[in-house]
């Protein structure tokens, strides 16, 4: 037992050690996030500053830092203002989603459409969007203006696409994958390759940052979700089953159709239909989820993506930075918040 304990203080170590590598820069990040929320309009001050409360990760504003020390960037305030960039990108998304989900909390507090309504937080997620834009301007790079413009597109294409195969329970693999892709290991993969870009990295360099971020993102999606129908976990800030009561299909549940009888499918359906669910009908769910081991199964297509991304490393000399991403692989599996 001490040597499990032990093992996860290892695996989440990595997220702080990342920070603690970089914290002279997270802070200027932070600094830069608020100045550039600023504004003379009463509402989208408020808004923007209880957003700001509600804290978060950071974690894609950490790759970027991290990537870009790890290609040895050392020069200059660029980094810490693509790093905002990314996170307001990231910011921006979770506002639109919350709206489209009807979420009513995030991070342990509530949600901005719940503190105040959809349109302002929609109109504030646009807001951050193009703060954000005006950044990528102001850095004057065309790669990375067109990296994070691009980005930025295929994130809200993912969201269509999981609003198309809402409630389908027979979705298949590929195209949950095509989801998350999209909606989370784009911003990834984009976090780290800014931070080669920075750098004046080779090509090679450049590609290896962001087949690394891509995979640690889909790795991060996949836990994530998988979290949600593990109910021996206690999670901070987040409501185990949340994902099931939105009516959203991820991958415990297309693994779970995948295996289940035919009178257990017509109940999965059955479920996943109705307009809403409720605390019984997730019982039934983790029911058939422990039933089927798969929980432990989704942890397995988990590590193919952590192998990739670790392996996409050994394009780096060896370093402290590069050991911290490369634990950071399997915290994203094995976090629980």
């Amino acid at each position: 037992m001490g040597t499990v304990v032990q093992l996860k203080n290892q695996i989440n170590d990595s997220y702080f050690q990342l920070k603690n590598s970089v914290e002279d820069k997270l802070v200027l990040t932070e600094e830069k996030i608020k100045s550039k929320l600023a504004s003379n309009v009463e509402l989208v001050q408020k808004m923007t500053d209880y957003h700001i409360e509600t804290g978060g990760k950071r974690l894609r504003a950490l790759l970027t830092l991290g990537a870009a020390k790890l290609c040895g960037y050392t020069k200059g305030s660029r980094d810490v203002n693509l790093a905002a960039c990314v996170e307001l990108i990231h910011s921006a998304t979770l506002m639109h989603d919350d709206v489209i989900d009807e979420g009513a909390v995030r991070r342990g507090k509530e949600t901005l459409n719940k503190v105040w309504d959809n349109h302002s937080s929609v109109l504030i997620g646009d807001y951050l969007l193009s703060r954000c834009f005006e950044m990528m301007v102001e850095d004057g790079n065309l790669e990375i203006l067109k990296l994070l413009s691009s980005t930025s597109s295929k994130i809200a294409q993912g969201e269509i696409l999981q609003l198309q195969h809402k409630g389908e329970v027979d979705m298949l693999e590929e195209t949950y994958l095509k989801i998350i892709s999209a909606k989370t290991a784009e911003l990834f993969a984009a976090a780290t390759k800014v931070g080669a870009i920075l750098s004046d990295t080779d090509t090679k360099e450049k590609d290896a940052l962001e087949f690394y971020g891509r995979n640690l993102g889909l790795t991060f999606q996949i836990a994530d979700d998988t979290l949600d129908y593990n109910s021996d976990i206690k999670l901070f800030g987040k409501k185990v089953g949340q994902d099931f009561f939105e009516g959203k299909i991820t991958l415990p549940a297309i693994l779970l159709f995948q295996k289940i009888n035919l009178n257990e499918k017509k109940l999965l359906v059955e479920l996943f239909n109705k307009d809403t669910r409720n605390n019984n009908d997730f019982k039934k769910v983790i029911s058939l989820i422990k039933k089927y081991n798969i929980i432990e199964e989704c942890y397995q297509k988990a590590q193919h993506y952590i192998n990739l991304a670790s392996n996409s490393l050994t394009a780096f000399e060896d370093s402290k930075e590069k050991e911290i991403l490369k634990s950071l692989t399997s915290f994203s599996l094995n976090r629980n918040f």
